[in-house]
């Protein structure tokens, strides 16, 4: 297979730091924008459009791409400012345009002819006749539901072989069909189809009995380890299938959500479907290589989700005991763009050990001296902590979360490196381990 027909590994951006994170750390593209229009006003929100600019520029200078998402539901009194909006945005030189009413379809097309148009998974496209719909209107690239089948995206790739197609793989899913929810807009007024979700399905809820003849009430109890997150839905992970998906021959781009996510989970997430797509095509694909990094992330649990089963075979797409757990590892710090220094994520002191988590490609060399002494043992990297300097001179004890200052590295590192460490420790140091805190286990 050529390099320009292999499947693309697409990540979010939310802001500019974490574009960079994710190019560096494997993603093909990217994709985010400003909060106007945008399905994440909060993510959108730490772009404005000179850095967002800047992203496009950073991403172009690397052979990398950006799309751009304008994918909320446009009021008939905001059509002049969605033209507007794609105008400026089109400027900036964007991969596609990522859209999801047929509306804006057209608005996008008139306005930005030389653009190619992306169709939001909020369009809920499901089968072929729906997709030639959109084909026909000048659509490139349908991004699909994810409650869609393998089988069905066969089908619609045999009956539009020129439309490529792009799933999720990896993140958040909605309790609704394919975001189409109103739970946030009706008990906050937060519109989740117009960016402003306020996550209502991750709460936990009480049950009531209600007489209105005598006027009683009586709360029902839950049975026992069963839960009151009834509406709390697992994270999606379809790392162990990505063979099975790029065997099919029919998907162009794999998704990872999270644009509101961590710096962390930007580049862990977006390194383990890298090498789980590079492996596949070296011959070498082992799913537990990528699940045991997959794993160290927060998570709501996972589930394989719809691709590559039916709904109605599932009964492990909800976390009904808790919103989100922890994972296996915790955020130390976050390397510089220049590899200079480093910045504290997580309470680090004098004689510390932290695991060196690199880019794709990157090395690092091994070093001993007054500031740290970075070590190799079983093929993982481990910095360990003699000093703690800041870049001014000053010398302390620990460096807490929140501290801003930039400590000295014993060594130049790749940029955006990040440094972690299990997260047992991490919980010990800041004495928050009960018997109650939701710890995630290993992968088997």
């Amino acid at each position: 297979m050529t390099e320009q027909n292999k499947v693309e590994l697409l990540a979010p951006a939310g802001n500019l730091e974490k574009l960079k994170i994710a190019l560096n750390y494997g993603a093909d593209a990217v994709y985010g924008s400003t909060s106007t229009f945008s399905l994440r006003i909060r993510s959108g929100k730490e772009f404005d459009m000179e850095s967002y600019a800047k992203g496009i520029e950073y991403a172009h200078a690397r052979d990398k791409k950006v799309y751009a998402t304008v994918n909320s539901f446009p009021f008939n009194s905001q059509m002049k400012l969605y033209e507007n909006h794609i105008a400026k945005i089109a400027e900036l030189k964007p991969d596609a345009l990522i859209v999801s009413s047929p509306g804006v379809v057209k608005i996008a097309a008139k306005i930005a002819p030389g653009i190619p148009i992306h169709l939001s998974t909020q369009a809920n496209v499901m089968n072929a006749m729906d997709a030639e719909v959109y084909y026909d209107l000048g659509v490139k690239r349908i991004i699909v539901a994810r409650e869609i089948s393998l089988k069905d995206c066969e089908a619609i790739k045999a009956h539009l072989p020129d439309l490529e197609l792009e799933v999720f793989v990896h993140g958040s899913m909605c309790f609704a069909y394919s975001g189409r929810c109103l739970v946030s807009a009706l008990q906050t007024g937060r519109v989740p189809n117009r960016g402003s979700c306020a996550n209502d399905c991750r709460f936990p809820y009480e049950i009531y009995a209600h007489n209105p003849e005598s006027g009683t009430t009586f709360r029902l109890d839950e049975e026992e380890d069963v839960g009151t997150y009834i509406m709390n839905a697992k994270d999606m992970n379809m790392a162990s299938h990505i063979d099975e998906i790029m065997q099919s021959g029919v998907i162009d781009s794999l998704k990872i959500e999270g644009r509101t996510k961590s710096p962390y989970y930007a580049g862990v997430v977006t390194k383990a479907y890298r090498h789980a797509i590079d492996d596949y095509y070296a011959g070498d694909f082992d799913a537990k290589r990528y699940q045991r990094e997959l794993h160290t992330t927060q998570n709501r649990g996972f589930t394989d989700a719809y691709l590559t089963s039916r709904p109605f075979e599932k009964n492990d797409t909800q976390a009904h005991s808790f919103s989100i757990q922890y994972g296996t590892h915790q955020v130390a710090g976050l390397v510089s763009e220049d590899g200079h220094t480093w910045k504290c994520k997580d309470k680090t002191c004098i004689g510390d050990a932290v695991e060196i988590v690199l880019p794709v490609g990157a090395k690092v060399e091994l070093v001993d001296n007054e500031i740290g002494k970075i070590d190799e043992v079983s093929g993982q990297y481990w910095l360990t902590f003699r000093k703690l300097t800041t870049k001014e001179g000053k010398e302390l004890e620990c460096v807490h979360s929140g501290n801003v200052n930039d400590i000295l590295l014993p060594t130049e590192l790749p940029g955006y490196t990040i440094l972690r460490r299990k997260i047992a420790e991490a919980l010990e140091k800041k004495g928050l381990i009960n018997e109650s805190t939701p710890m995630n286990l290993e992968p088997k």
